[in-house]
């Protein structure tokens, strides 16, 4: 199984340089998994085709998982670089949505001393059937992270090129993710951070969810991104 180890190229997306002028820009949702001492952190990259909920395809850019034990200022350096790359940069919008559960609150403060032209989004997940949003955390049921998913591996929507390192690990996590709404409308999970490695799926799950659900009211440039951020 591949990790991410620091000495390969961060990222390589396609990039138009033919000179033509893009018909529309590209929206990059990056999700982040950030995952205990015996759990991989990862990260996936999801760029969105399509005008509407109905019409929206994913299609899957980069794949990343780092070394078990990596420090959390190590993957926010890195996730940083890979934000301010010239490919992510072309985008519009460009979320960054994080995982703010358990060991994500403090990470979640790493990032914002970063400088970075891109929306971040704390995600903290939850129990219960509501989305709520409190100083600056969006708090999304699992449910409501799983059934997205669903949604888009069901319609065939969610489009994962072969030749991704990565791409067969997490098209297993995917087949192995399950999810069971009990008739108390409790979720129940074959794996989610018990016993297996899900943090590609989750990341996944987490882009696609923000890339669905959020729309940025503004896009963000250098000069008003900070502010609104309240940096």
């Amino acid at each position: 199984m591949k990790v991410y180890d620091g000495r390969e190229e961060i990222i390589n997306l396609k990039v138009n340089t033919s000179g033509t002028p893009a018909v529309k820009k590209p929206a990059y949702y990056v999700g982040l998994d950030l995952g205990q001492s015996q759990d991989y952190s990862a990260l996936v990259i999801m760029e969105r085709q399509g005008n509407s909920k109905e019409t929206y395809e994913f299609h899957c850019r980069h794949l990343q998982r780092w070394q078990l034990r990596t420090a959390y200022p190590t993957i926010v350096a890195e996730t940083v670089q890979i934000m301010n790359s010239e490919q992510i940069q072309q985008g519009a919008p460009r979320i960054l949505a994080v995982d703010a559960t358990g060991v994500g609150a403090p990470v979640i403060d790493l990032f914002k001393r970063e400088r970075f032209q891109a929306k971040l989004e704390p995600i903290q997940i939850v129990a219960g059937s509501n989305v709520t949003r409190e100083n600056g955390v969006r708090r999304v049921p699992k449910r409501d992270l799983v059934s997205t998913v669903q949604v888009y591996l069901q319609s065939k929507r969610l489009k994962i090129a072969r030749q991704l390192d990565l791409a067969e690990t997490l098209t297993r996590e995917l087949q192995d993710f399950k999810v069971k709404i009990t008739d108390a409308a409790n979720d129940t999970y074959g794996v989610w951070r018990e016993g297996a490695h899900d943090d590609l799926v989750l990341a996944a799950a987490l882009a696609l969810w923000t890339g669905t659900e959020i729309k940025p009211a503004v896009f963000y440039t250098e000069s008003n991104y900070y502010s609104q951020q309240g940096y």
